[in-house]
């Protein structure tokens, strides 16, 4: 919503219940804009942020505690958090255990990043670019929008819908038509412009070289090529479509720098701009790359966890996300296989492994031709189901396995019922890999790290690519690791991450 239909909206306030009229729109100190945020103060959004502060620590695999990262982040996101329009909050920088590459605020002043993030960037502007622009979404109160629009959307349609008209404002029928819910999920693109805006008034307060913005982004679309290409859509990172929220990224980091630019909020800037590219990869180098071999590792199409001692093979075509909770394998075709732990006690409780699949577990479907099988020696119970959905006719098979008397597992295959047919064999070649994993086996599995080398004289990206400890996507890890392509020119003592 635009500032010009802001102001409208506010002088037909008294239309709406009183609970909209306290404060609904007021003047954003860092962005000088009128927004509606009445119905979400500053005292609310730093009681929100403290409370879902253990819950983003739970969700994102708790604090990376190696290496020094937290002082490291909180010393860089301490000093732009002084530079903005809120240097009274009480600013909580946190690096999160995480392979995505991902950042992410909360209101209140608590600001996340991914150790996945940390490998991407490549110095010490890039990281500071990434924490700006989540510091000006806590500045501008993007939360608190989104919050009070949710809240009115709550109060009523209706209300709204005679306030829009009479402001002039047509078409929030509409948006509910869509649905609130999904309309209000995500920032919008004139919240992630502005966010960016501010990141670039903060980075440059600061001394940073505000390009440094531009290039995480373009290895952002670097790795988020490589998902495309590991899920089998290679043009994924390059797709948009109505409901996004994120412009293609690179032309919105320059919008964002050319508008700082043509507003002035980028003066009181510190010269020159620097990178701080020595410092941070000395920092970087040896930060654990990819999954926590504590957490369990995917290699190919198996999922590995030496600390639990198992491992299972999920069928071709399968793509595994590993989570805290559960590890989700999906084909193209929205086919599923779920793991996840099962409580001994639960298990107890209820009278044993049969009583543990039918009721505690099968609380959402009738479990049939439930019965007992042994998978590598292990005992185990299997039942199915065919269920209706609003996606058709799904067919799901559970399996509830016993490594040992305080251990158990589980396994869920959902298919279409088209699908079934050929997913059978896959499907209990998966359950019949299961096997807990020898000691030597066990230790066999460590951990990659990024390490930062000097290009020698006579190396290529070839030669530099090809060192590359990953599975596959060599080159294209090693681009979007450094910000270099295949034709770019490679020179010799130039300092490069790798993955060893």
């Amino acid at each position: 919503m635009k500032n010009k239909t802001l102001l409208s909206a506010c002088k037909w306030l008294p239309l709406v219940p009183a609970l909209l009229m306290l404060g609904a729109c007021s003047v954003n100190p860092a962005t000088g804009k009128q927004s509606f945020t009445g119905l979400m103060s500053p005292q609310k959004e730093a009681q929100v942020g403290a409370d879902e502060h253990p819950k983003m620590l739970e969700q994102f695999g708790g604090a990376y505690t190696q290496d020094d990262w937290q002082a490291y982040v909180n010393e860089v996101g301490q000093k732009l958090a002084a530079l903005s329009e809120r240097p009274d909050l009480t600013w909580t920088f946190t690096v999160v255990n995480d392979t995505d590459v991902n950042a992410f605020a909360l209101p209140g002043g608590y600001v996340y990043v991914t150790r996945g993030l940390l490998a991407l960037a490549s110095d010490e502007a890039e990281l500071a670019g990434v924490l700006s622009h989540e510091i000006g979404h806590v500045t501008a109160r993007h939360t608190a929008q989104r919050y009070s629009a949710t809240a009115a959307t709550n109060i009523g349609i209706q209300v709204l819908g005679v306030l829009s008209s009479v402001a002039g404002v047509g078409g929030i029928e509409n948006i509910a038509a869509v649905g609130a819910e999904l309309a209000l999920k995500s920032y919008s693109r004139d919240q992630e412009l502005e966010s960016d805006m501010l990141g670039v008034r903060y980075l440059t307060r600061a001394g940073y070289d505000p390009q440094a913005m531009v290039s995480f982004f373009e290895k952002l679309r670097a790795q988020q090529r490589i998902e495309g290409l590991k899920a089998g859509d290679a043009n994924a990172a390059e797709k948009n479509n109505l409901l996004a929220t994120h412009p293609r990224t690179a032309d919105r980091i320059e919008q964002a720098i050319k508008l700082a630019d043509k507003n002035g909020i980028v003066k009181g800037a510190a010269a020159p701009a620097r990178r701080d590219a020595a410092r941070y990869l000395a920092q970087v180098d040896g930060l654990v790359f990819g999954q926590d071999v504590d957490e369990g590792v995917v290699q190919g199409n198996a999922f590995i966890h030496p600390k639990m001692r198992f491992r299972f093979d999920v069928p071709d075509g399968f793509t595994i996300k590993n989570t805290p909770d559960l590890v989700l394998a999906t084909d193209k075709d929205g086919n599923s296989i779920k793991f996840a732990h099962a409580s001994a006690k639960e298990v107890r409780d209820t009278g044993g492994m049969a009583g543990y699949l039918t009721k505690a577990w099968s609380t959402d479907v009738t479990m049939g031709d439930v019965h007992a099988i042994t998978v590598n020696g292990m005992s185990a119970e299997s039942g199915s189901a065919r269920v209706s959905t609003n996606a058709g006719i799904l067919d799901v098979q559970r399996i509830l396995i016993e490594q040992d008397a305080t251990r158990y597992w589980r396994f869920q295959f959902v298919s279409k019922s088209a699908d079934t047919p050929r997913l059978n064999v896959p499907y209990r070649l998966t359950t019949y890999s299961f096997r807990p994993l020898s000691r030597a086996e066990a230790n066999a599995v460590q951990p990659k790290y990024i390490r930062v080398v000097e290009v020698g004289k006579g190396q290529t990206f070839k030669d530099l690519s090809a060192s590359m400890a990953v599975d596959a996507y060599k080159s294209e890890w090693f681009e979007a690791l450094n910000g270099i392509g295949p034709n770019d020119p490679l020179v010799a003592g130039t300092r490069v991450k790798v993955v060893k």
